[in-house]
Order: C-alpha cells, then structure tokens, then sequence
C-alpha cells in the first residue's frame, strides 16, 4: 500500500474547528458553519498543491477549508470518529479503512445527494465499484498511482552498459552484474513512522500478482484462501531474494528498516550511484530533489513479468474521499471534486494521477507522468493494493508489522501463521 505522509503536529485551530463542525452520526445535520474540514495523510509540498487544488472552490462559494495533514492516519481517525470528533470529509488511503467505517454506519452515503451519472461519467465502473459497500456509494476517487514501476537512472545505465530487464530473470541477472561490478542493485527504504513496512507489502503484491495470477490475488484480499497459503509464501520468499540479500539492498536489511521511504530513491542520483533500481509507485517523484528533470534524471520502466501465462497485471492504490459530516458546506466539496477541475489543477504540479476519466492527458507535466496515466487507462488487468483492501487489522496492521518482522529475519511461516490468525472472525 501507499501512504503518503511526512508528519505534522496538530494545530489548536485545526482541533477547535473540528469540535464546532463535528457531530457524533451522518443522520445529525448541525448548523452550516461556512467551513468544511478534511483529514488526510499529504503533508509538506503535497498539502501545499492540495490546498491550490481545493482554493477555486473556497473562492467560487466563499466555503473555508480547513485540512488536516497527519503521518498516524490510520492510528488517529478511529480514535476522533469515537470520540464523535470525526473531520467533515476524510481522504482515505485504504478502501478497506473506508468500508468499515461504512459498514458501522459513520459514513454518508453520497448516492444519496450526487448525480449517478456525473459519477459515471467520470469514472470507471472499477473505480465506482471500489467506492461501492454494500450496495451504496461512499467515495470519490481523487487521485491513483501506478504502483507496479521500476524507477532508475538513464545515464547510469547508459555508463555501465546496462539494459532494461523485461523479465524477473533477466532483472536478477542484472542485479548480479550490478554486484559483480561492484555495485548495489537497489534503493529500498521501508520506515513510515506508524505505517512502516508498506513499502514491503508492495513488492510482495505485485510479485503475488505476478506469480499467483489475479483470481487468486482476489481470494487472497478477501481471505477466501488463508493468508499462509502456498502462493503467498511464495510470494514472500520471492521479495526475500532480493530484500533479504546484503549485497542487493543499500544498508542491508538494517537500512531497508530504518531508511525513510522518501529518502530511499536518492541513491539513484548520486556520483557514482549508491544503487541502480528503485521499485516503488509513481508518487515518488514528489520526493525527488527539485532540479531533479523526470524523463531525463530519472525513468521508469515496468515492474516485469515473473510467469509468461500471467503476464504483467498493474498494481494501483490511490486515495479516496468519504464524508462523515453531512453539512451542505461538505456536500458541496464532495460535488466539486467529482469534477475534473482539482484532479487537473494537481496533475499539473507533477507526481499526480487521476482515475477521473474526464482528465486530459495534457495536464501531466511531463512525459513519464503522461505514460503513466495511459497506462492507468489502458492496463488490460488492474488490481487495487492488496493491503489497502484488506481488514484495517490486516491491512494496516499485521500485514505491516509483519513484513518488518520477515525482513529483519523472522522465519516466513511463523509470519504468516501470526498475520493469518489476526484477520477477524466474522
């Protein structure tokens, strides 16, 4: 899964608007205030490009918003939700989050006061339907990322006569010339604050997409298959070859713990590289130094195939957006991003996708961003980040902590075993 965040402290302002906005159920309507108020997980550069995205709608209806940028998203909403302090709206990085607040009643439903049609003009029936619980609409898909993407330097590659692997086998083969010539294959940093250990459960689900094949990536999400079932031990081993190899990873697998996620990539660009190959999601670019030149510093190439009859599905997350205040101000900004205008207003500033159909591929800065959106549009088998998908306590869970546990060398089995036994009874 993705999680966007830096960390930031809560402001008193921000504290005092939500206890004049909040109310304890979706039934209650309190009085409209002028305000609406967020909670997300962008801080830092992203919050800022947030906030111009968001700013035509404060000058076209006069409604303040006031955002809230947090690194302990998934730690803090429930603890606010049950103390009836709940934001207005909520930017969800985990669906899976989203449904069970759905599911317990926290949620409105925005089926109830959008136009279908809008929604389905804007999006397809994938997006609509991963927004969907239990038959009703909560979410409005703002931004994606193409997850399924090596990043690496062109003139690096260039220098060592390196050429782009199109198979796990010939990526391994290149990863072995990389430490015979006395290199380090990959950059690979998984520290998060509290959601440590999502940038593991990345590659073990594009692997597990590569090697499973989707239908059962799709029984494995739901636990139709127990989550230490053969393929996904398989799946671990897998990432376990190269992550739990010294002489592949920049630190070891020390550094790999400790390392801050958006940190891990500048060894790309160094004289000479600290490392040659960076899996990780097309947000990355936002972490890149700002002389950084996307399409010339840096590139990406597809995460490659592991299994020929499997072929190479593409792994998305993204981040949508549910209410749980229903005040007219919220209502409103609910309607105002089911419309292309914020999703351009972002896409300009780079390290941005959108799902919203309605988007043109003009408003990507850059050529690699371009790609990538196509091949969000275009990709003939899709599925959603596993972990996102899964129970709170999975997917944000033991899922996180459990790969930091496999790769700081607890054995496989006795992982999945303790991740298998924490995903809740029905």
């Amino acid at each position: 899964m993705f999680t966007y965040k830096v960390g930031k402290s809560l402001t008193l302002l921000v504290g005092l608007s939500m206890l004049l906005v909040a109310c304890g159920s979706p039934a209650q309507k309190p009085k409209a205030s002028g305000t609406v108020t967020i909670m997300g997980v962008v801080t830092g550069k992203g919050e800022e490009e947030l906030k111009k995205a968001l700013a035509p709608f404060t000058e076209q209806t006069g409604i303040k918003v006031v955002y809230e940028g947090t690194n302990e998203f998934a730690t803090l909403l429930p603890v606010r939700v049950d103390s009836g302090n709940a934001p207005d709206i909520a930017m969800f990085p985990q669906p899976g989050l989203m449904a069970d607040f759905a599911r317990d009643g926290k949620l409105v439903p925005i089926d109830t006061f959008m136009d279908k049609t809008q929604l389905s003009n804007a999006y397809a029936q994938d997006w609509l339907d991963l927004a969907t619980v239990d038959s009703k609409m909560y979410g409005i898909w703002y931004r994606a990322f193409v997850k399924s993407l090596v990043w690496y330097s062109p003139e690096a590659f260039a220098a060592k006569g390196y050429k782009i692997p199109t198979t796990w086998d010939e990526m391994i083969a290149l990863s072995n010339q990389i430490v015979a010539d006395g290199g380090v294959p990959w950059c690979l940093g998984m520290e998060n604050g509290n959601a440590t250990g999502w940038v593991g459960t990345d590659w073990v689900e594009d692997i597990m997409l590569r090697t499973a094949g989707p239908e059962v990536y799709d029984q494995w999400i739901t636990h139709k298959i127990p989550f230490n079932h053969p393929a996904v031990k398989t799946a671990f081993e897998q990432f376990g070859q190269i992550v739990r190899n010294p002489k592949y990873v920049v630190g070891g697998t020390t550094g790999v713990i400790s390392t801050p996620f958006g940190d891990s990539p500048k060894g790309l660009l160094d004289n000479p590289p600290s490392c040659y190959m960076h899996h990780q999601g097309s947000f990355i670019a936002a972490f890149f130094p700002e002389n950084v030149v996307v399409g010339e510093d840096v590139n990406v190439f597809p995460f490659p195939p592991i299994k020929k009859e499997v072929g190479a599905p593409v792994l998305v997350s993204g981040e949508v957006v549910a209410m749980f205040n229903d005040t007219p101000e919220a209502r409103k900004l609910m309607e105002y991003l089911a419309t292309p205008k914020p999703h351009e207003i972002w896409a300009s500033f780079g390290g941005y996708l959108s799902p919203h159909k309605q988007v043109n591929l003009t408003a990507y800065p850059d050529d690699v961003t371009k790609n990538q959106a196509d091949i969000l549009t275009k990709a003939k088998v899709i599925r959603f980040d596993g972990s996102d998908m899964m129970p709170g306590a999975v997917g944000t869970g033991t899922f996180w902590t459990g790969i930091v546990d496999y790769v700081g060398g607890k054995d496989v089995d006795s992982v999945l075993k303790t991740i298998n036994e924490s995903w809740p009874q029905k």
